[in-house]
C-alpha cells in the first residue's frame, strides 16, 4: 500500500468500532465440572478463599463433590451469587471408601440419609471398575438416578460405565477424564453409542500434542461439541495450587477450536446440563486467551 493511500485510510482506521479492531477479548469464562473441596484442603483454604479463587481464574460455575460432602455445603454456604455450585452427592465419608463403598452396607445408608437434602443435582465422584459395576448398590443407584433425574459421575473403566448403562438405559452419565486411558477410537464408539453420555477432560494427558490441541480430540471435540466438559480435579491438596494453570491451559487448548465449540466446552455445557442458559462468552471474533 502506497504512503498517500495509508494516509488516506489512517483517520477512518481510528473511527472504526472497537469490535471491528482486533482488540483482546476476556478469557473463556469456565465450568469446572470436576472439583473437590475435600477436609485435607481445609489446611490450605477457606471456603471464602476458594470462591476467591474461583473468581481470580475466571471459573463461574463448578460442579461440587467432596469428601465429605460437608465441603460442598460450606461452599454452597459462602452464598456466592456470581459463581454457581452445582452439588453432587459424594459416597465417601473418608478417603479409604473409595476401594469398597459399592459393597459397604454403610456407605449405602450414608447415601440414603444424604439423598434426603434435596439439594443434590447428582452423585458422585465415584470409583468404579469392570465388575464391580454389577454389585447390587450400583445398579440401584443407577436406577435412583434416572428416576429421580439425576447425573451420576463415574471415574470408570468403559466397561464399568457400560455395565453402568445396562443397569438404567438413558441414565445420564459424567465420564470423569473420559476414562482418562481409554483409547481415543473406543471413546468415539461410546459416544456414538450411548447419547447421554458426556466426557469431563481432566488428566487426560493426550490432550496437548506439539503445544496444541490433539487432532484426535479436535475432531471429537467438534463431532460431539455438545457432550465435553472441562474440570480441574482437586483431589489432593496440592492441585489447589495449579488451579490457575489448569484454567489457561484449558484456554490455550479451546483456542485452536472455533469460537462456538470452544464455548461449549468451556463453559456453555455445563450450564444448560443444569438448566442454565448463559450469555454469550463475548459476541464475535475468534477466541483469545
Amino acid at each position: 500500500m502506497s504512503r498517500r493511500w495509508l494516509a488516506l485510510l489512517s483517520p477512518w482506521l481510528l473511527m472504526m468500532p472497537a469490535q471491528t479492531r482486533a482488540e483482546p477479548l476476556p478469557p473463556l469464562p469456565l465450568f469446572d465440572a470436576h472439583m473437590h473441596y475435600n477436609v485435607e484442603a481445609r489446611s490450605l483454604l477457606s471456603p471464602a478463599q476458594v470462591i476467591a479463587l474461583w473468581r481470580q481464574t475466571g471459573i463461574r460455575a463448578v460442579l461440587a463433590t467432596s469428601r465429605p460432602n460437608q465441603g460442598t455445603l460450606d461452599l454452597i454456604a459462602e452464598g456466592a451469587t456470581d459463581i454457581r455450585i452445582v452439588p453432587f452427592l459424594r459416597p465417601y465419608r473418608v478417603q479409604p471408601d473409595r476401594h469398597d463403598w459399592f459393597a459397604n452396607p454403610n456407605i449405602e445408608a450414608y447415601v440414603d440419609a444424604e439423598l434426603k437434602r434435596g439439594i443434590y443435582r447428582g452423585i458422585g465422584e465415584f470409583h468404579i471398575f469392570g465388575r464391580d459395576a454389577d454389585a447390587p448398590f450400583v445398579a440401584r443407584l443407577a436406577r435412583l438416578a434416572k428416576a429421580r433425574d439425576l447425573w451420576l459421575h463415574a471415574h470408570a473403566d468403559e466397561d464399568a460405565i457400560e455395565r453402568i448403562l445396562r443397569h438404567a438405559p438413558g441414565v445420564k452419565v459424567i465420564w470423569a477424564h473420559t476414562g482418562m486411558s481409554t483409547s481415543l477410537d473406543k471413546v468415539e464408539a461410546m459416544f456414538e453409542k450411548y447419547p447421554a453420555l458426556v466426557g469431563e477432560l481432566s488428566y487426560r494427558g493426550d490432550l496437548e500434542q506439539d503445544g496444541t490441541l490433539n487432532p484426535q480430540w479436535k475432531k471429537l471435540l467438534l463431532r460431539f461439541p455438545d457432550r465435553f466438559l472441562v474440570g480441574t480435579d482437586t483431589w489432593i491438596t496440592p492441585r489447589w495450587n495449579e488451579v490457575a494453570e489448569l484454567a489457561a491451559a484449558y484456554r490455550r487448548l479451546l483456542g485452536a477450536l472455533p469460537r462456538e465449540v470452544a464455548e461449549r466446552v468451556a463453559y456453555r455445557n455445563g450450564m444448560a446440563m443444569f438448566g442454565w442458559q448463559p450469555q454469550r462468552a463475548y459476541p464475535d471474533a475468534s477466541v483469545k486467551q
